[in-house]
């Protein structure tokens, strides 16, 4: 009988399905593991809003992990919308207790639609004990900028956060790029602590970009769950996620979510094989980091 490696997603939903804990276990899916979850909050939310935001009692969140942890072989975790600071301090311990990892924090800070998602008296909470357990953080420019002292202009200046963060604890960094404005790729950098390493890919001309942070984490823990190594699974994934957003689907009246499935579709898979090529070397050139 076949099986699949299990990733354990613990975040928050989104009713629209387009990010959040929906967006996590399909993109887990679509990279080959058996995606399993813990709800640490509800939010009622679509395209266009995040109108209203509800957090779990955090036992339930820790009875959640409990339940799964204790029936499944979890090769790997990975977190987003993480509001409160008991919640977080709950995820901790849990993730301590269990010794999850590889494990993946997307330290989720706000929607694209400038909805709050981390309270500000959690966000040292976050530091302090979620960072340090971490295997890799995945911020964004914004998150990154609000974590740092840093302002963020350029590739280089995605390595000096990266690096900053290091000082929390966390093994490896990925601050990724595709906020900062005038450049041509969406450039990511991965910051380790001895190397780094630049992921690149070309950027796709669309608004319908919702759910693309949940989406790359949650790939880059399917492909740690996998046993791929970090750099690896970042290339994976970055490959994987920039297909998804060139296939965006153009649902409801706002940003349209990540089509995390467009492997499915013939005509968009050979679309990708055609640019396969062009994109393949750029993705991972070294970086020194010294």
């Amino acid at each position: 009988m076949s099986t699949k490696p299990v990733a354990l997603t613990i975040a928050g939903s989104d009713s629209g399905g387009g990010a959040g804990i929906q967006a996590d276990l399909k993109a887990m899916e679509a990279n080959g593991v058996f995606g399993a979850s813990a709800l640490a909050a509800v939010t009622a939310q679509n395209t266009e809003e995040v109108s209203r935001a509800h957090d779990l009692p955090p036992s339930l969140v820790a009875a959640q992990i409990d339940a799964v942890v204790g029936d499944m072989d979890v090769q790997a975790a990975k977190t987003g919308m993480l509001s409160a600071p008991p919640i977080i301090e709950t995820v901790a311990d849990r993730v301590a207790t269990h010794d999850l990892r590889p494990f993946v924090v997307d330290p989720v800070m706000i929607s694209k639609t400038g909805f709050k998602l981390l309270q500000d008296e959690a966000i040292d909470t976050l530091v302090n004990d979620l960072l340090p357990l971490a295997t890799l953080v995945t911020p964004n420019v914004h998150e990154a900028e609000h974590l740092t002292d840093v302002e963020i202009d350029t590739p280089d200046d995605l390595r000096a956060a990266g690096a900053a963060l290091l000082e929390y604890g966390p093994d490896a960094v990925l601050v990724k790029g595709g906020h900062l404005s005038g450049a041509d790729d969406a450039v990511d950098v991965l910051v380790d602590g001895e190397t780094g390493r630049r992921f690149q890919a070309p950027r796709i001309d669309t608004e319908h970009t919702h759910g693309t942070g949940c989406t790359y984490a949650s790939a880059i823990a399917a492909h740690l769950a996998k046993g791929y190594d970090l750099g690896a699974a970042v290339d994976r994934a970055k490959r994987y996620v920039t297909g998804a957003i060139r296939h965006a689907l153009p649902l409801g009246h706002g940003r349209g979510p990540t089509n995390h499935f467009f492997h499915l579709d013939p005509e968009a898979a050979l679309a990708d094989a055609d640019t396969a090529a062009a994109s393949t070397e750029p993705l991972a050139d070294s970086v020194n980091t010294s």
